[in-house]
């Protein structure tokens, strides 16, 4: 029998819960940044002691220009109609691609996160959201602390999130089993679907089979992406360019803070045995490991030749025999392939190519070549001038000379011929195998007579450009740029 109903029990009423307004984005100047508008209209930005021109604009987008410091709103996909939106987007555009524009994500007056592009092309978009998707975090994704933020990061992706609600640290939590964004979007402090589609976008977040949960790392991006751990893939990504915002290269980051380390250890206590003097004369190996020396000047008089080309690539890096054998300690594996080639490599792998920027070579056209180390042949690679001139112009900067190099070397990796085999270690044995290699450039070059320069840094996402290579299937891991030296005469 059912009680009777009495004031105090009223009865339920459906009710909905109060409607959250939508995030909105906003496009707001780097905090250390200044942008300088002139009467022709040219626009310029200033940071650290540098100044970078914008272009020209109108008169109404350098007025307009001025409240980039408090942020101007931006669609996702910029398609304005009118000539003032178009070209207020452009400018934003030359300012991202210099990494010098945050975007900001509000609602309700409160700030979400500030996403900041790691990449010259970074533009935020916002793909559909279907809420019978099942989607989850990368494997790649993670959270650190950032001074007093706390960030969230992928390798695979073009910006980062600087996290300002709480709300959305629990709902990556969430998301490390896969979910509907049906039931996301039901979730307490849900902070809204821009959020979701931004992640997503940057592939921090990424869409799955939900019958198949069992397979999430084969789900996210093809078979070369499954081949990479994950300390990999981000050592990869942030000690280059072309992936990353963050200061790089010889800046001297503890100056003041912590003294130099010297440059021979202190011995250590107990009883020396003094060695025999050593003749450095002793032989012509010896005499070479001696002679070795950093080039970063090359006499564009005297350029390299192509026999002297021939002769230095066949010397370093041409295949000396092939032959395959089945898998070890296995039975009915495949059988693997394998090649000889002047330097050691790890397992027999010899995952790096050669990849040539040249400039200036007696016999051989300006352009850009890979090295078939097989055939020993070049195969020309059709690139933009302008990207073409970036790689040089890189180089030279890493170098800090006068000039590009005569003939810039990337060392590239087919990252997978070596992780099919290696666990936990793949990227170390791949760095290693380049200092090898390195070390087999300068000592060639020493015996022919020209100048070589290792260089510590190469531009990931400028090689994926060029190549139209994935930067997780194969990318640069160290350069060389070779050269006839100041000086130096042609070798015969």
């Amino acid at each position: 029998m059912r009680a009777p109903r009495t004031k105090s029990s009223p009865k339920r009423s459906k009710t909905r819960s109060p409607r959250t307004a939508s995030a909105t984005l906003s496009a707001r100047l780097n905090p250390h940044v200044t942008l300088d508008a002139q009467a022709d209209g040219s626009i310029a930005a200033h940071f650290d002691d540098y100044s970078e021109p914008l272009g020209t604009y109108s008169a109404a987008t350098a007025k307009q220009a001025r409240e980039l410091r408090t942020g101007l709103p931006l669609p996702f996909v910029a398609r304005q109609s009118d000539a003032s939106a178009r070209d207020i987007a452009r400018l934003i555009r030359q300012l991202a691609r210099r990494g010098l524009v945050e975007y900001h994500l509000t609602r309700d007056g409160t700030e979400l996160a500030v996403i900041e592009p790691q990449t010259s092309d970074y533009w935020p978009q916002a793909p559909k959201l279907d809420d019978a998707a099942t989607i989850v975090l990368s494997r790649f994704a993670y959270l650190r602390r950032r001074g007093t933020e706390l960030v969230l990061e992928s390798p695979r992706a073009a910006a980062l999130f600087c996290i300002r609600d709480v709300a959305i640290a629990s709902l990556l939590a969430t998301l490390a089993m896969p979910q509907k964004i049906s039931r996301i979007k039901r979730q307490q402090g849900f902070p809204g679907p821009a959020l979701l589609a931004l992640l997503l976008d940057c592939h921090i977040v990424v869409e799955v089979d939900a019958a198949r949960r069992d397979t999430l790392r084969q789900a996210e991006g093809d078979d070369n992406l499954v081949l990479w751990d994950f300390h990999d893939l981000l050592f990869h990504t942030r000690s280059t360019e072309g992936r990353q915002a963050n200061p790089l290269g010889g800046l001297y980051p503890h100056t003041g803070l912590i003294a130099p380390l010297p440059a021979v250890r202190p011995a250590w206590p107990g009883k020396t045995i003094k060695l025999p003097r050593v003749d450095r004369n002793a032989s012509p190996f010896a005499q070479l490991l001696h002679g070795r020396h950093s080039t970063r000047e090359f006499d564009d008089r005297k350029p390299v030749t192509f026999a002297e080309l021939s002769t230095f690539l066949g010397g370093v890096a041409r295949i000396k025999s092939k032959w395959s054998s089945p898998l070890e300690f296995a039975d009915g594996g495949p059988d693997i392939e394998y090649s000889s080639r002047p330097y050691p490599a790890a397992g027999s792998a010899y995952e790096l190519e050669l990849y040539l920027a040249v400039a200036n070579c007696d016999g051989l056209a300006r352009g850009f070549y890979h090295y078939d180390a097989d055939a020993h042949a070049l195969t020309a690679i059709d690139v933009h001038p302008q990207q073409f001139d970036a790689m040089l112009q890189g180089a030279e900067f890493a170098m800090d000379a006068a000039a590009p190099p005569q003939i810039l070397i990337t060392i590239a990796a087919r990252f997978g011929r070596i992780s099919w085999k290696y666990s936990a270690i793949a990227y170390a044995l791949i760095l290693k195998d380049v200092g090898v290699l390195t070390q087999t450039l300068y000592m060639m070059a020493t015996e022919m007579g020209l100048g070589g320069c290792a260089i510590g840094t190469t531009n990931i996402d400028l090689f994926a450009r060029m190549t139209g290579l994935e930067i997780h299937l194969e990318g640069p891991v160290g350069q060389f740029a070779l050269g006839r030296g100041t000086g130096l005469p042609a070798s015969g």
